[in-house]
């Protein structure tokens, strides 16, 4: 599991991938988390497994190695959790979720 601090820290770790799978009608709502790629939920798996060169056009970065540290978002975690186990699934050792994801980076953005 990823922490708010982990995810807040990522702009410091180009080597990390921050992937907020929630829909973009929902990020258009509530912003996005910095540093972070949107790629919705059921886009996902077909998305990871593009080609490299593919992934970089679609999504404007390099595409994770299958040992890069990944860490999946959505709104309250549940889809992050399934983000993680699907990438797991498809060989990506290292994917995790942030369960607290958009609902806990507001709370504590705003303290």
């Amino acid at each position: 599991m990823a922490t708010y601090e982990e995810v807040k820290d990522i702009p410091n770790h180009p080597d990390k991938y921050l992937i907020d799978v929630r829909n973009k009608s929902e990020l258009a709502e509530t912003g996005e988390l910095p540093g972070s790629i949107n790629i919705p939920l059921p886009e996902l798996e077909d998305a990871l497994k593009l080609s490299d060169a593919q992934f970089k056009t679609n999504f404007g970065r390099s595409k994770p190695a299958p040992d890069a540290k990944i860490i999946f978002s959505c709104k309250a975690g549940g889809r992050a959790a399934r983000a993680a186990n699907t990438a797991k699934t498809i060989g990506f050792a290292n994917a995790k979720a942030y369960p607290g994801s958009w609902t806990e980076w507001e709370q504590k953005q705003k303290q």
